[in-house]
């Protein structure tokens, strides 16, 4: 989670350690670029992180789909390619992948680590037992996990910190 800065044509100055908030922020006119800001939305909506990862991912295998094209291949092959190296890294991970019982320690350890990219760390601490509380208190067995049953309230006249379940 880097810190990120963004400066509005009036000035305004945001900062963020979230790709989402950046792309959501942007006026971006680029086609291509447009579409990458799609993809790493729909990440962010899917998972909750890793737009800055697919952002610099996709534009790594456009950097070397523009060198190949540059040297005369043809961009079907290239594409053809892209298909073949998705296949191989499901395959992949199919094969090393672990079943681990999402037990409380085990979310606890993924809501830490996906919180401390988002905000400091000493907030991302205090919140990860809140987080996984909120889930676990509306999970069912027998159906998938309705977020919106989680209700965020904004706190008046006290700090992050001063966050509770």
């Amino acid at each position: 989670g880097t810190l990120k800065m963004l400066v509005s044509g009036s000035g305004d100055i945001k900062l963020t350690k979230d790709g989402n908030v950046l792309l959501h922020e942007m006026q971006i006119q680029h086609p291509t670029a447009s579409l990458i800001a799609r993809v790493a939305t729909a990440q962010d909506d899917i998972t909750g992180d890793g737009t800055t990862s697919n952002v610099l991912i996709i534009g790594e295998l456009l950097k070397q789909a523009d060198l190949y094209i540059a040297e005369g291949m043809h961009p079907r092959l290239i594409t053809e390619g892209f298909e073949l190296a998705r296949n191989k890294a499901l395959e992949v991970l199919e094969a090393v992948k672990v079943k681990k019982e999402m037990d409380r320690s085990s979310l606890i350890e993924v809501a830490r680590t996906s919180l401390r990219t988002k905000v400091h760390s000493n907030l991302a601490d205090l919140l990860t037992g809140h987080v996984v509380d909120a889930v676990l208190a509306i999970k069912n067995v027998n159906a998938d996990i309705d977020l919106h049953m989680v209700e965020l309230m904004e706190m008046q006249h006290k700090t992050d910190m001063d966050t509770n379940l």
